[in-house]
């Protein structure tokens, strides 16, 4: 009996609370193929959606993370085919995920693979890893993000450099560069990454939820914009039972019990 076809994407629920999605095209080191990002799409609609879903994890195999596009769905196809594809509107559920991602990539993350792991609030690597935007050697050039959100990551002179040379970087470099969160052994990555993921899991989500949209949100407005954004999510906080759990645990020297509500 021949074994069965797994789809693109994994989804697995390894503990309460944490949400695991597994890139799954070894055979084309994984490629972000049309299906694949489909069903990405969905299920971080759905997870999104999930109140018993606190954070996601994100990540790829032991040795690549995403190489990119799928090349082999472009070649031949035009500009107008291309942009009616409208991968904006795939990626839209990513983007605006309300849950904390935390990104685990263990090798490549080129092209595609790279602009996925910047979705994410947090980007664990493996010292092995190595992200590149690598579209200039075809000719194209980033999509789905790789011009804007990496200058927003690395600055203006760091941007350029990858997205006009194609050059990867070393998990080291990105680190420095700010465009990761953290650097761990390669047998760690996973591991370490989970271990953040059930932190989160942990806390308040509805506190999670407010502090990853302000700081999104913030990062495009004005300070006193962002400042206000801050003010009013801060005190609608305050009309949350985990508010009041929160702090008459603090008082009372227990282990806080966060609901959700």
């Amino acid at each position: 009996m021949s074994a069965p076809i797994l789809p693109p994407v994994l989804l697995e629920f390894p503990e309460a609370g944490i949400a695991v999605l597994r890139l799954n095209r070894p055979q084309a080191t994984n490629a972000l193929s049309l299906e694949l990002q489909e069903l990405l799409s969905q299920h971080f609609a759905d997870l999104g959606q999930n109140r018993q879903v606190r954070c996601i994890l994100l990540t790829g195999g032991e040795q690549v993370f995403a190489a990119g596009g799928d090349i082999t769905s472009m070649v031949g196809v035009g500009a107008i085919d291309i942009h009616q594809r409208h991968t904006e509107r795939l990626w839209a559920p990513i983007r605006h995920c309300p849950k904390p991602v935390i990104a685990a990539v263990c090798g490549y993350a080129y092209g595609g693979g790279c602009e996925l792991a910047m979705i994410a609030d947090i980007i664990v690597a493996g010292r092995g890893a190595r992200f590149a935007q690598p579209e200039i050697r075809i000719g194209i050039m980033p999509g789905i993000g790789g011009t804007q959100r990496l200058v927003r990551a690395v600055g203006k002179a760091k941007a350029m450099r990858m997205a006009l040379t194609g050059q990867p970087i070393s998990a080291e470099e990105a680190w420095i560069a700010g465009l990761i969160s953290e650097v761990v052994a390669d047998e760690q990555v996973f591991e370490h990454a989970l271990q953040i993921a059930r932190h989160i899991a942990a806390m308040p989500p509805l506190a999670a939820e407010q502090i990853k949209e302000v700081i999104l949100a913030g990062m495009d407005a004005s300070l006193e914009a962002g400042l206000a954004l801050e003010r009013k999510a801060n005190a609608l906080l305050f009309a949350s039972q985990d508010q009041k759990e929160g702090m008459q645990a603090f008082l009372e020297k227990r282990a806080p019990r966060f609901e959700g509500r």
